[in-house]
């Protein structure tokens, strides 16, 4: 009719076309992509006009609190965080490691750790990473006159210089890393017990802290070789994709050389999941296959692919602050519980874990292993 307005016709998203259908959970993200004119479920008359930012699956805050307080909020509404978790009697340095690029290392590192922090843990990590993307994605200040880990490993400067609050998540500290940090493992080579600088610097730092988390770089040089001296156990990410065993014979190869002559404590305590795309038949076959080879070690909880995940650290923040609802931060949220409860003897099956002997709850704020 003339004069009349055209107007495309509505369609309803279709379940098949969610892109985390593995995450038990009450949020799913969308596929990326435009969305439809219409308001969808959950969004108010309050919604920002045309323009504006409205892409989070949750409000940026909630009763005009910041977005940290919005990020605890969602935790104890949910349920992941109650009186806390139980708090391991000594601090537990966990390197994050994996040398094939692309499979959610830095970023498994950052969302576990506010994770951990909103759960009411000490956390502090440190970047080794001379990209420095942990420390973006945390927000902390990393250009080239901030005091780093490069000083820490090469001037032995104190670990205690170095590290800076985490703006939003408390009890959450970083050691950035800047860009000097490239030529490190070149000076390392000349240095006197170049292999545990990082652990002297460890071991020296006086804050009482429950959980270290170290984001390595995606090789095994000097700087891998320093973190996994460090550290008492290995948390490898693998994503749920072709090829995602590549590569990884290597590392558990250079785990075991380590161990066997420069830190008998080490050893694999842990495998995530992550980019786990439910929709695939891909992503199953290559979590079974992961599970059939590293057993126990493979956390029930997986990551899924998501645009909020991915979003975050453009912005400076973990996924947890940046969007406390979606489906990547609980998924975060679960992992870290399940982490804390495996580390002080609990059998975790989803919200119904039990022990598996000796006292589940250490009151006690734990320094790292050898300062006691």
């Amino acid at each position: 009719m003339a004069g009349s307005v055209y107007r495309e016709p509505e369609v309803e998203e279709s379940e098949s076309l969610r892109s985390d259908a593995n995450i038990a959970g009450p949020m799913t993200d969308p596929v990326p992509g435009p969305r439809a004119a219409e308001p969808s479920r959950g969004v108010t008359s309050d919604t920002p006009p045309p323009g504006v930012d409205v892409s989070r699956e949750t409000p940026p805050s909630l009763d005009g609190a910041p977005i940290g307080r919005a990020a605890q909020l969602a935790v104890e509404a949910l349920g992941r965080a109650g009186d806390g978790l139980p708090r391991p009697e000594q601090t537990r340095v966990m390197v994050v490691a994996n040398q094939k690029g692309g499979v959610g290392k830095t970023t498994t590192t950052v969302n576990l750790a506010a994770s951990l922090a909103l759960h009411g843990a000490r956390v502090l990590v440190i970047d080794l990473d001379p990209q420095g993307n942990a420390s973006t994605a945390l927000g902390v200040d990393h250009h080239a006159e901030v005091p780093s880990v490069y000083d820490v490993l090469v001037d032995s400067k104190p670990l205690s210089d170095v590290v800076q609050p985490v703006p939003d998540v408390e009890g959450l500290f970083c050691a950035p890393a800047t860009i000097d940090l490239a030529g490190a493992e070149i000076e390392l080579v000349s240095l006197v017990a170049r292999e545990s600088r990082l652990q002297r610097a460890i071991q020296a730092y006086e804050q009482p802290l429950d959980y270290i988390l170290i984001d390595c770089p995606p090789s095994l040089g000097l700087l891998t070789v320093n973190a996994l001296v460090a550290g008492a156990e290995v948390l490898i990410p693998i994503q749920c994709e072709y090829y995602a065993l590549e590569g990884l014979g290597q590392l558990l190869r250079n785990v075991e050389l380590v161990r066997g002559h420069l830190n008998p404590k080490l050893h694999v305590s842990t495998i995530l999941l992550t980019m786990y795309d439910g929709r695939t038949r891909l992503a199953s076959q290559v979590a079974d296959e992961v599970r059939s080879h590293f057993g126990n070690e493979v956390l029930r909880t997986s990551i899924p692919r998501s645009v909020r995940i991915s979003e975050a650290p453009s912005y400076g923040q973990t996924v947890l602050t940046y969007d406390p609802g979606s489906s990547g931060s609980l998924s975060y949220l679960e992992a870290a519980r399940e982490i804390a409860l495996r580390g002080v003897g609990v059998n975790y099956e989803g919200h119904n874990a039990h022990t598996m002997g000796g006292n589940a709850q250490h009151e006690q704020h734990g320094r790292p292993e050898g300062t006691q």
